[in-house]
């Protein structure tokens, strides 16, 4: 299929509104059932032949091993027992209450109990209203669905590429529910001490010097989906360094800035995937140049760190 098809936000936006919530409760169910990992590593999904998952997990709460996946292609969210039981809940025609009922109810069914700390969305306009009071986002329209996986997918494949580029600590690139992007990050090892007023989450995420890369399918702060990177800490002078291509730009945005290249800016390009990378690729060296990483030893070309290592023959 076409690389990068078209996803404009106005197009799917109470989909996507309905689809975010629902992926917020299975992310809530993630968080309560795995094992903590650093900068918040083991919370997001991973991309499937079908949709997304959350990977397995239980076990050390006591629970059988689950796992909880959306397939994008037969709509469904399937709850699945290591023992081969499994329960499916249609994704079309349901409320953000109805989901989550029903998604308790299947991992009751399945002798799974989770408790959900905070049973409310993260960082959503509507953070105070439970899950099971609302009844407002009902939107699911299947094509849509369905091409948000696509585009996913997609994506993640080029992350991929990029990251092998790297020899130094990584992110798996991962897809995040509370800010719906999907994102990889490499870090330098740099230890970074915060103010004690930031909150715990921010915290942890933040805690070395970490450059991101990802994309995001758009909001109301900024109404298109884009390939984005930032530089956190952000070093001074950042926004003065060259981006590639010529469509991509710094945006100012929080006090700091974001590396910017448009979807459809992306598209338009006669080579959409040699693009994005050129982009990713000189993101990272504003920043890891402002912020004196060692460029050349973090480097890790062909995905080797052995420049003598042969090609593996399949």
């Amino acid at each position: 299929m076409e690389l990068f098809p078209p996803i404009p936000l106005a197009e799917w936006q109470d989909t996507k509104e309905t689809l975010h919530r629902f992926a917020q409760v299975v992310g809530k169910i993630r968080l309560a059932a795995s094992t903590r990992r650093n900068h918040w590593w083991n919370v997001p999904f991973h991309l499937t032949g079908r949709g997304i998952t959350t990977r397995p997990m239980g076990l050390v709460d006591g629970n059988p091993v689950f796992t909880v996946d959306f397939d994008f292609v037969d709509h469904q969210l399937v709850v699945s027992t290591l023992d081969g039981r499994a329960l499916s809940i249609p994704l079309l025609g349901q409320s953000v209450a109805s989901f989550h009922d029903s998604t308790l109810d299947a991992l009751a069914s399945l002798g799974i109990r989770v408790n959900i700390d905070i049973p409310r969305p993260f960082d959503l306009p509507d953070a105070t209203r439970p899950f099971a009071e609302d009844t407002e986002h009902a939107a699911y329209d299947p094509a849509h669905a369905n091409r948000y996986w696509q585009v996913l997918s997609q994506v993640a494949l080029v992350l991929e590429e990029f990251a092998a580029g790297y020899s130094g600590k990584a992110s798996p690139v991962h897809h995040f529910w509370h800010t719906f992007d999907i994102a990889h990050s490499r870090f330098s090892g740099r230890h970074i001490d915060q103010p004690p007023q930031v909150d715990p989450v921010t915290r942890e995420a933040y805690s070395r010097e970490v450059i991101s890369f990802g994309f995001w399918f758009g909001d109301d702060t900024f109404a298109q989906p884009a390939f984005y990177s930032y530089t956190a800490p952000e070093p001074a002078a950042l926004a003065e360094e060259p981006l590639a291509p010529a469509s991509a730009r710094w945006v100012a945005r929080n006090n700091s800035h974001l590396a910017v290249l448009p979807y459809d800016e992306a598209r338009a390009e006669s080579d959409p995937l040699a693009a994005v990378l050129a982009f990713y690729a000189s993101a990272y060296r504003a920043g890891a140049g402002r912020a004196g990483w060692d460029i050349d030893r973090l480097a890790c070309p062909g995905g080797t760190t052995d420049p003598q290592a042969p090609t593996p023959r399949a």
